[in-house]
């Protein structure tokens, strides 16, 4: 039998905006984004060809002027462009004049945000190397794969009508066994009031009937879409139910979450830690400043890349001695100290999060080797001025 040849013709190959995006969606998984987020391809053509590979943080003008002008069929940012509703990107608004940069010079765009805060590496990761730690466990573990414990209360005739309606949405499995669920008998009761239109009972008078509970679990993810068939097919008009997020029971040092834990090979002052911290991001206006005793030794510590004082209660419980992030606010910083918190630094958030740019493009260059891949240096962070009071010789102290 003779062999089957198959010539490729190199030359002709190419890379898409589509294989450049299936790149990044893998490292960075769409579905980990928040419901409120904006992830993914902005604008451009999926099937367009893909030479040159742009990434920066943010999509600004200047940003958007300068990928077309270095050539790039694509650029890659962190926060994306139309996050806020818009209700038109006329080239004489704001963010359809970048819309119209990038369109007319050829650039498709593509957003990575909370996707890339979420994934293993992310954001964070990056931080987290930077300032002389390894990643270690997420301050806020967030489990794609999360399960919920769910109780339902179903009067004894209608069980398998109501459970088999909630396995066929996808409840009850458990490993390679389907339909899993635990139940038991009891009493429930209720008053119907006015307005109410009671399958069971009269309105004003208190009814009581057995009932069963059936326990089962179900993936988080699945929580809406189970609730919507649950009050779809339960005869009452209220059904009676509880779910319960159940905690991860897996080794977390590796979970995919929101910030990253790790410890410094030496234990060394605030103070120190701090100027490692301004010398390890890229230098802004604003600088890197620290709330706490500045000859308090520390070593372990917590990152969060980007806003982070919605985390300052969960640092505190994971007994860390320092927390770099950024955006930190007076009140929130100040109850945190009293309460007897870990000392934190604040950094700028354009320089917590820029360095993930090299991240992505390391990611883009290792699975599309025949595109080249560039960052766009230009300081995107909003603060340009950074001033104190002049110290006057001739002024009394």
């Amino acid at each position: 039998m003779a062999a089957l040849t198959i010539d490729l013709d190199w030359d002709n190959m190419t890379t898409t905006v589509a294989d450049v995006v299936a790149a990044l969606d893998a490292a960075y998984p769409p579905h980990l984004a928040e419901s409120w987020d904006a992830v993914g391809l902005v604008c451009g053509d999926p099937a367009a060809e893909v030479e040159r590979v742009a990434f920066a943080l943010d999509c600004t003008q200047a940003v958007a002027e300068r990928a077309v002008e270095l050539g790039a069929d694509l650029l890659v940012v962190h926060h994306p462009l139309l996050m806020r509703g818009v209700t038109s990107v006329a080239a004489d608004t704001p963010k359809g004049k970048v819309v119209h940069t990038l369109v007319t010079g050829g650039c498709a765009l593509f957003a990575a945000h909370t996707n890339a805060d979420f994934a293993r590496p992310g954001v964070s990761d990056k931080l987290a190397e930077l300032v002389g730690i390894t990643p270690g466990r997420p301050i806020k573990v967030v489990d794609p794969d999360s399960q919920d414990l769910w109780g339902v209360h179903i009067p004894p005739a209608d069980v398998t009508h109501v459970t088999d309606a909630l396995f066929a949405a996808g409840a009850g499995a458990i490993g390679d066994y389907s339909e899993c669920s635990f139940q038991w008998d009891g009493r429930g009761g209720f008053t119907p009031q006015p307005g109410a239109n009671p399958t069971d009972g009269d309105v004003g008078s208190h009814y009581s009937a057995q009932e069963t509970r059936v326990q089962f679990v179900a993936p988080s993810r699945l929580r809406a879409r189970l609730t919507e068939v649950l009050r779809d097919v339960h005869p009452y008009e209220e059904p009676a139910f509880d779910v319960v997020q159940l905690a991860p029971t897996g080794d977390v040092s590796q979970a995919t979450g929101l910030g990253r834990v790790g410890e410094l090979p030496e234990p060394m002052t605030l103070r120190e830690f701090t100027q490692q911290v301004a010398d390890a991001l890229p230098e802004t206006a604003w600088g890197v400043r620290a709330a706490g005793d500045p000859d308090q030794m520390v070593q372990k510590v917590a990152v969060s890349s980007g806003s982070g004082d919605s985390f300052l209660d969960d640092v505190r419980s994971l007994g860390v001695d320092v927390y770099v992030t950024s955006d930190l606010r007076h009140h929130p910083v100040d109850e945190h100290l009293r309460a007897g918190g870990p000392a934190v630094i604040d950094t700028a958030h354009w320089a917590s999060e820029f360095p993930w740019t090299q991240q992505a493009s390391e990611i883009v260059a290792a699975a599309c080797p025949e595109v080249s891949t560039g960052i766009i240096t230009l300081r995107t962070d909003p603060w340009t001025i950074s001033a104190h009071p002049r110290h006057n010789a001739g002024s009394a102290n």
